[in-house]
């Protein structure tokens, strides 16, 4: 019961250490970039590119919507980047849930 109990930033250490994690925070930075440099490019300032990462980082960056945004593009790339981590933080946590020792420990208790 003891190695239940852990804090708060091994929790999301181990959890941003899974592949799936990882694989969804480095496609939500990429698409989080990919909009920046677009929007960057974009002299009318009418750009919509903003649009594909806040659709990756759902469901937290509705939540972030009903905030006050701040004043111009850019202050809206941290919001999402926050989002993003958070969302990986959750999607680790799953992923070890699921493929963790709880599984494996059933299993062999079975057995005996």
């Amino acid at each position: 019961m003891a190695a239940e109990k852990h804090s708060v930033p091994h929790t999301v250490r181990r959890a941003l250490t899974s592949v799936p994690a990882l694989l969804y925070l480095a496609v939500c930075v990429a698409l989080i970039g990919w909009a920046v440099a677009v929007t960057a490019w974009d002299s009318s300032g009418e750009s919509m590119a903003g649009v594909v990462p806040t659709f990756a980082t759902l469901p937290l960056s509705l939540i972030v919507l009903a905030l006050p945004l701040p004043d111009g593009p850019w202050g809206f790339v941290p919001l999402l980047l926050v989002c993003a981590l958070v969302n990986a933080v959750l999607i680790g946590w799953c992923a070890r849930a699921l493929t963790g020792r709880s599984g494996s420990a059933s299993r062999s208790g079975s057995r005996s």
